[in-house]
């Protein structure tokens, strides 16, 4: 049973804010009846329950219900920027395989309600999302949006995307279907037993191409903050830490790092040793960061995690992680849980 008390962050909201705004729907009629008022809205730190989200789309949709593909719009403007620690670990993820499990691990959060589940074929693999707990009056639309969110984000994450070979939806056929094909590159079908995006299975495993520019330095600029947090770095060392969160999950070693920076490894140790630090202290540094948010904020498994921070095996990561905090990750994430149920 899906609990419409679930907290979760404003970004879902302030889409859909946006998307009433241009069209001419002021902040405070998107929020009628939620008790949320606009400046929390952009507030980072704030929440909002599934059922205070329903009710944002249902103001919408008394308004611009009639338009076709409206869901398909606003699932269009979904962003890995608004994901925090869940994007860094889109980003940094290798294969389709990995970000799918990274979207499902994440799905809870991000969705009003409804289930999303893979489903892995010889030629042919699919993501399913059942929408039987959406309230009737809100089911196309957000159905809409959570597929189209997750075709967009992929494409986000990797500039071509993976063509869908199939799109259908439960729902009734709008009027005007050009939206859809427009996002999903195919005709898409209604009036269908279940909502599935199907796609070739020879996707599942090939290596990603580097994000784009854009996600990429979405995903820099996220580290950089977090870094700059904890302990400002300026000089080579600020160089050389803005290099080795360039692309997480292909973080490279000192000799890629010198030659990025045109001198040699040697020269690099030394201006390091200058500078107070050193190649192994700035990685490990790097290294601690993400590892601390993904387990913080993100439920996925050390396994993942330590394939993010680019390590061979989960055994390396979580004899490092010892040497950072004194704790395996397990025992480390178990007390944030602890912390933040008091």
């Amino acid at each position: 049973m899906f609990d419409w008390d679930l907290l979760r962050n404003t970004s879902s909201v302030h889409v859909l804010m946006q998307l009433a705004q241009q069209r001419g729907m002021s902040p405070e009629a998107c929020l009628e009846g939620t008790k949320l008022v606009p400046a929390a809205i952009n507030d980072p730190d704030a929440a909002v329950t599934a059922d205070q989200e329903v009710r944002v789309v249902r103001n919408l949709l008394m308004r611009f219900g009639a338009e076709p593909g409206l869901g398909v719009e606003a699932g269009n403007r979904y962003h890995l920027s608004l994901y925090g620690p869940w994007g860094l670990a889109l980003l940094s993820s290798r294969t389709v395989r990995e970000v799918i499990e990274v979207s499902l691990r994440y799905v809870d959060s991000a969705f009003v309600c409804g289930r999303l589940t893979f489903e892995e074929g010889p030629e042919q693999s699919r993501l399913v999302f059942d929408d039987s707990e959406i309230p009737a009056d809100v089911r196309a639309f957000l159905t809409e949006r959570n597929i189209t969110g997750i075709q967009t984000i992929g494409r986000e994450r990797f500039s071509a995307g993976v063509p869908a070979t199939r799109i259908s939806f439960r729902h009734r056929a709008p009027a005007d279907t050009s939206r859809y094909r427009d996002v999903f590159g195919v005709e898409p079908e209604f009036d269908t037993a279940v909502n599935e995006l199907a796609f070739d299975s020879t996707y599942l495993d090939v290596a990603l191409p580097q994000a784009n520019e854009w996600a990429r330095g979405t995903c820099e600029q996220l580290c950089r903050d977090l870094l700059t947090a904890r302990r400002a770095r300026s000089g080579v060392a600020g160089s050389v830490r803005d290099l080795l969160v360039r692309n997480p999950g292909e973080i490279p070693d000192q000799i890629a790092i010198a030659a990025a920076l045109f001198m040699s490894p040697r020269t690099l140790s030394r201006r390091l040793r200058d500078e107070g630090t050193s190649f192994r202290g700035l990685l490990d540094e790097v290294r601690q960061m993400m590892s601390e948010e993904l387990l913080s904020h993100t439920d996925m498994t050390t396994e993942q995690v330590a394939a993010r921070l680019g390590y061979a095996e989960a055994a390396s990561f979580i004899r490092a992680f010892r040497r950072w905090q004194g704790c395996p990750p397990q025992e480390f994430r178990a007390r944030g849980t602890l912390v933040g149920t008091r």
